[in-house]
C-alpha cells in the first residue's frame, strides 16, 4: 500500500469522524426546537447519529439532563487523537 493511499484513507476516515461530531452537535440544538420528526433531513441525522448515541444514554449524571451527546463527542475526539493518528503513524512508518 502506498502512502498516499494511507494518508488518503486516514483523511476520510478523520473527516467522517468530524462530520459524526457536527451531527451529533446538530442533533443536540434541534432537540431545543420543535421540529416534525417526519422531516427527511432531521430523520436521516436522528438515523445516522442514534447508533452513537445509544451506548451513551445509561450513563446518567443528574436529574432529566441527557449527556449522550458529549460523551459521544468526547470519544469521537478521544478516538481521533488516541487511535486514529497513531495508527496511521504507525503503518505510514512500516511502510516508509
Amino acid at each position: 500500500m502506498k502512502i498516499s493511499t494511507l494518508l488518503f484513507i486516514y483523511d476520510l476516515t478523520d473527516k467522517v469522524l468530524e462530520i459524526l461530531q457536527w451531527l451529533i452537535i446538530i442533533r443536540s440544538i434541534l432537540s431545543w426546537f420543535p421540529h416534525s420528526p417526519n422531516n427527511f433531513i432531521i430523520k436521516t441525522i436522528y438515523e445516522i447519529t442514534e447508533p452513537i448515541l445509544r451506548p451513551f444514554r445509561s450513563i446518567r449524571i443528574g436529574g432529566m439532563v441527557d449527556f449522550s451527546p458529549l460523551f459521544a463527542i468526547l470519544a469521537l475526539i478521544l478516538f481521533r487523537s488516541f487511535v486514529l493518528a497513531p495508527l496511521f503513524n504507525g503503518i505510514a512508518r512500516l511502510l516508509y
